[in-house]
């Protein structure tokens, strides 16, 4: 199993992430920690707590960290998450007490709890808390195995033509994170675009015929009003469980070895990721890993460029049928 830190801020897309986290039988979830970003940090720590009861989590730390970005101010897309930012079904009160600790100090204190190179942090929001982490307690960075984030895009944004939205919500703490020395998979727009939530798909769900399963469907069909209004897409990405997904098992996606920049200044490129694809490495296949001359070594990073639909859902479909029925309304 995979451990991991599931760094988050609920958000339609991070509350699936959260039920496949616990449902997946290839992931140990370790601590939720909660970030402002899809709405202000009380309103998406009282969501991520609310999750913990649909879901049935038992065991698990969860707590609240950065309440805005480095620099600046929050940036809040009701439009997309509502009011509550996780408008739609109604939620149950929340299911766990909140841990005293700022998020960053429990991610450290997992961190040290655990063998080195063990976890992987997995951050669905703004990367404000992980970049506090990286800031923090930089003799901590070499124990984590990696981390693996949804954000940013090789071909385009989603708030800007240049930015997506939790690069964009604090780009100084995205550029702290790419350059804080550990391995880091950016799962972005390119591949998480191509996991809709149409309407087969969410019958896929709604046939687990479980409350929980249910409850996603309520949420997946106010998320995708959303985004047919705004985006007008046919149904709504599933970005953040995609994350999750490509730890659990990593052939969900297809990855590209090659340098990640933050852009942080410009009128129309800030939060911009932009990734040195010009001559790529393969990751499938470490044969085929090339030495090329204006590089000392293989990048650290990669950045997904595809992913295996049928698999997503498959193990969606799976994660909310371990997940049962946990009468999380009574």
């Amino acid at each position: 199993m995979k451990k991991i830190i599931l760094d988050c801020d609920p958000g339609h897309d991070d509350a699936i992430a959260i039920l496949l986290a616990w449902g997946s039988p290839d992931i140990d979830l370790l601590a939720v920690t909660t970030v402002a970003g899809n709405q202000t940090l009380e309103k998406v720590t009282t969501n991520a707590r609310a999750m913990a009861r649909v879901a049935g989590i038992t065991g698990v730390p969860f707590a609240a960290g950065a309440d805005h970005p480095l620099l600046g101010p929050q940036l809040i897309p009701e439009e997309i998450h509502g009011d509550s930012g996780l408008d739609g079904p109604q939620l149950p009160a929340p299911g766990v007490e909140l841990d005293p600790r700022h998020a960053v100090n429990l991610i450290a204190d997992v961190v040290k709890e655990h063998e080195p190179g063990s976890i992987t942090l997995v951050p669905t929001g703004a990367l404000t808390n992980i970049a506090l982490f990286a800031r923090m307690y930089p003799e901590l960075v070499e124990r984590v195995a990696g981390v693996t984030l949804m954000g940013g895009g090789h071909h385009t944004g989603n708030m800007t033509p240049a930015a997506e939205f939790n690069i964009l919500a604090d780009p100084e703490a995205a550029r702290i994170v790419f350059e804080a020395g550990w391995n880091i998979t950016m799962v972005g727009l390119d591949v998480t675009h191509k996991v809709l939530a149409v309407p087969e798909r969410l019958q896929q769900l709604v046939d687990v015929n479980t409350d929980v399963s249910a409850f996603v469907a309520e949420l997946i069909d106010f998320f995708g009003a959303s985004y047919k209004r705004e985006r007008r897409y046919p149904g709504p990405p599933m970005h953040d469980p995609l994350a999750v997904a490509a730890v659990a098992n990593p052939s969900v996606i297809r990855t590209v070895a090659a340098p990640i920049y933050v852009e942080t200044q410009g009128d129309y490129a800030r939060g911009q990721t932009i990734v040195d694809l010009r001559r790529t490495w393969t990751h499938s296949d470490p044969s085929t890993l090339a030495q090329l001359d204006d590089f000392e070594e293989t990048p650290r990073h990669h950045v997904a460029v595809d992913a295996d639909c049928d698999l997503f859902w498959s193990m969606l479909t799976q994660a909310l049928a371990n997940v049962g029925n946990t009468n999380f309304a009574d």
